[in-house]
């Protein structure tokens, strides 16, 4: 019997960095990642992003856009327990100058009184939010030689991981409730391939998107963090180091640059070839 195609499980967006997973079934594949992707951030007094890294509660804010299926006439919606939703029609006046993990960033202010919101909504009074001015200013680099452009993702445009991966890595953790794919935050998840097999792919086609894969994403304190709970833990950060650990740092998921912009749909089928670059085979358990 012929092998079933590999396919596209689930697309996700995260209109607000470090914010809730918004799942869709169709989405546009720009030249600088998913629209609708990452396009806010939140930063603090002196301009530095934050993440849910440092404050948990930004997982329970839940953003949509037009690419969310927001209403018409509406920039960004915003939710969270405890307050009135904030419906936003465009950021505020001028620029501002921000930092993305040290990287100088031009933002455009979301205004007073987003800023208000998202105070009361997170309980920190020195945050702001912003919108990405120019993604095609900030140019994206990996130890492959390949490079790119993003919007306020941390590294890359695109994010992707499959199925297989993640359950292998809740088949070493061995916990009573698996961690869901989410906790890992990308932007794609593939279904029908083989445990880790993104790791060694070169090109990427989905729909009639074609991307390449750059490299490995080296894994933080943020998959620590249960997105319901917002409780931390130590996994899976403590498997993945006995598992996938290299260079000093613990990797799971792959990069992704956009080379031909697409649309893409959930059930598309995922066609890939090798890359010259594969990473490191997954350690056994010893």
């Amino acid at each position: 019997m012929k092998a079933r195609a590999p396919r596209l499980a689930a697309i996700s967006l995260y209109p607000v960095k470090s914010t809730a997973a918004r799942e869709v079934d169709r989405a546009r594949m720009g030249r600088y990642g998913l629209a609708g992707d990452r396009e806010w951030m939140v930063v603090d007094g002196d301009g530095s992003e934050v993440t849910a890294r440092e404050l948990p509660a930004l997982l329970h804010i839940t953003a949509g856009n037009r690419a969310t299926g927001g209403p018409q006439g509406v920039d960004l919606r915003l939710d969270a327990p405890g307050v009135p939703g904030l419906e936003l029609t465009g950021p505020g006046e001028g620029d501002r100058k921000v930092q993305l993990f040290g990287e100088p960033l031009i933002a455009r202010p979301a205004g007073a009184h987003a800023d208000a919101w998202l105070r009361r909504a997170i309980g920190r009074d020195d945050v702001s939010l912003v919108r990405c001015a120019a993604p095609e200013d900030r140019r994206v680099s990996f130890g492959s030689g390949l490079t790119g452009h993003a919007a306020f993702q941390d590294k890359s445009a695109v994010s992707l991981v499959s199925t297989a991966s993640v359950a292998q890595v809740n088949e070493w953790v061995g916990a009573p409730q698996p961690l869901p794919a989410n906790r890992f935050r990308a932007n794609l998840l593939i279904d029908g391939v083989e445990p880790f097999a993104e790791d060694g792919w070169g090109a990427v086609r989905i729909g009639d998107a074609e991307l390449r894969v750059a490299g490995p994403i080296p894994r933080c304190v943020m998959t620590t963090i249960d997105p319901v709970t917002l409780a931390r833990g130590k996994e899976p950060i403590r498997t993945l180091a006995r598992h996938r650990r290299w260079s000093g740092k613990t990797w799971f998921a792959v990069h992704l640059l956009v080379d031909r912009p697409g649309t893409i749909a959930v059930g598309d089928v995922v066609e890939f070839e090798p890359g010259s670059g594969a990473a490191p085979q997954t350690q056994r358990p010893v």
